[in-house]
């Protein structure tokens, strides 16, 4: 880790949880927590911009479904962690940055079963600047395809942004940035291209955009608006199963998601791409769909 770079559990500010402003670092659990042991965890990643959590109400509903899913009942209502979600932005001075509101089973029962744990909520932000240069996006980053691969629907709730989801995805990013990629592709269990480790996958030909169907991941809500953003810039969306070896076929390719909002992509293993007029045109209409002031070279200070 650098050196200037603050752990999470050292930083300043506060912290909503359980009702309540608290703190950053006495916002913390006890270690026998089910959560930790046993994966019953849901959570979102939220960007802000310009003081603003893009899609709040999509990413609201998203975490209550994922809750439901899990068989958690969340103890507060979406309007209340939507407004804690707007005071926590203005007690923390966070302009552009980024919000991570999450759920958990407490620590009442330490077993598979836990049905009477309490529900826990916190809601954290931390500053995070959206460095939207398409020079250096352009650029593109590398992809290494993963040995892990993403289960059947029959084998994991997928369609819930749980903790458990990621134990590969870290494995994998894990060995592809030891082999000196930035990022894995991740297959299903079919032996289709899926996703990457937390983001969707988009490819290009000509004025079509090709992408997986999410049938076994996580349909991202970056990955519905570019859709949106590309159907009404006269692109033709074609969701579909692809085959790793199709990827010679494409021209450009790229990565949707919070972090990532739209990435290009420049190698995937032995595939080359070259980032161009599409991959142009969606980072240009995103940057002006999520910050329209700083589209027009108004960037609020971060």
């Amino acid at each position: 880790m650098s050196g200037n770079v603050i752990p999470f559990d050292r930083r300043s500010g506060e912290v909503w949880l359980d009702g309540e402003f608290v703190e950053w670092q006495s916002a913390r659990i006890h270690v026998l927590t089910h959560g930790l042991h046993y994966g019953s965890t849901v959570y979102e990643g939220e960007r802000v911009y310009g003081g603003q959590v893009f899609k709040l109400g999509a990413h609201t509903d998203r975490l209550f479904a994922s809750a439901e899913t899990m068989d958690i009942k969340l103890p507060y209502p979406k309007a209340e962690l939507e407004n804690a979600t707007r005071q926590l932005l203005e007690r923390n001075q966070i302009v552009d940055g980024y919000v991570r509101p999450v759920a958990w089973r407490g620590s009442e029962m330490m077993a598979t079963s836990a049905r009477n744990n309490r529900i826990h909520v916190a809601i954290a932000c931390w500053q995070w600047p959206s460095y939207f240069d398409p020079a250096a996006r352009m650029a593109g980053i590398t992809l290494q395809t993963a040995e892990w691969r993403r289960p059947p629907p029959s084998s994991s709730p997928f369609q819930a942004k749980a903790s458990g989801h990621y134990m590969i995805a870290t494995l994998s990013k894990h060995k592809a940035e030891n082999a000196g990629f930035h990022d894995a592709l991740m297959l299903d269990w079919r032996g289709y291209v899926a996703e990457a480790t937390s983001a969707n996958i988009f490819f290009a030909r000509e004025n079509r955009l090709y992408t997986p169907r999410p049938d076994c991941f996580l349909n991202g809500i970056t990955r519905q608006t570019v859709i949106a953003l590309a159907q009404e810039m006269g692109m033709e969306v074609i969701e579909r199963h692809i085959l790793p070896e199709e990827m010679g076929e494409f021209d450009e390719c790229f990565l949707t998601g919070t972090a990532a909002e739209v990435t290009p992509v420049s190698r995937i293993d032995h595939y080359q791409f070259k980032p161009g007029r599409v991959c142009e045109a969606l980072v240009a209409a995103y940057f002006a769909l999520v910050q329209p002031a700083a589209a027009q070279g108004e960037r609020h200070a971060g």
